[in-house]
């Protein structure tokens, strides 16, 4: 079985900062994801999950907010 690795709020959030701001400079938002997935140790679908939930919070998609989950909690 393996081990889940946590990730400080300030590693989040400076990987989807490196996304939004430069994955213009990719050919699609994936490879994007898998380069700076590679330089902080995480993998492209865990960026993934954090830039959607950004992506929520922020208003720019449909779903639950951060804020919405803790107090469901």
């Amino acid at each position: 079985m393996s081990k889940q690795k946590r990730y400080s709020p300030e590693v989040k959030e400076r990987a989807v900062r490196m996304l939004l701001e430069h994955e213009h400079e990719y050919d699609s938002r994936w490879s994007a994801m898998e380069s700076i997935a590679n330089k902080i140790g995480c993998t492209a679908e865990t960026l993934r999950s954090w830039v959607k939930q950004e992506e929520i919070d922020t208003g720019r998609r449909d779903g639950l907010t951060t804020s919405d989950r803790e107090r469901l909690k």
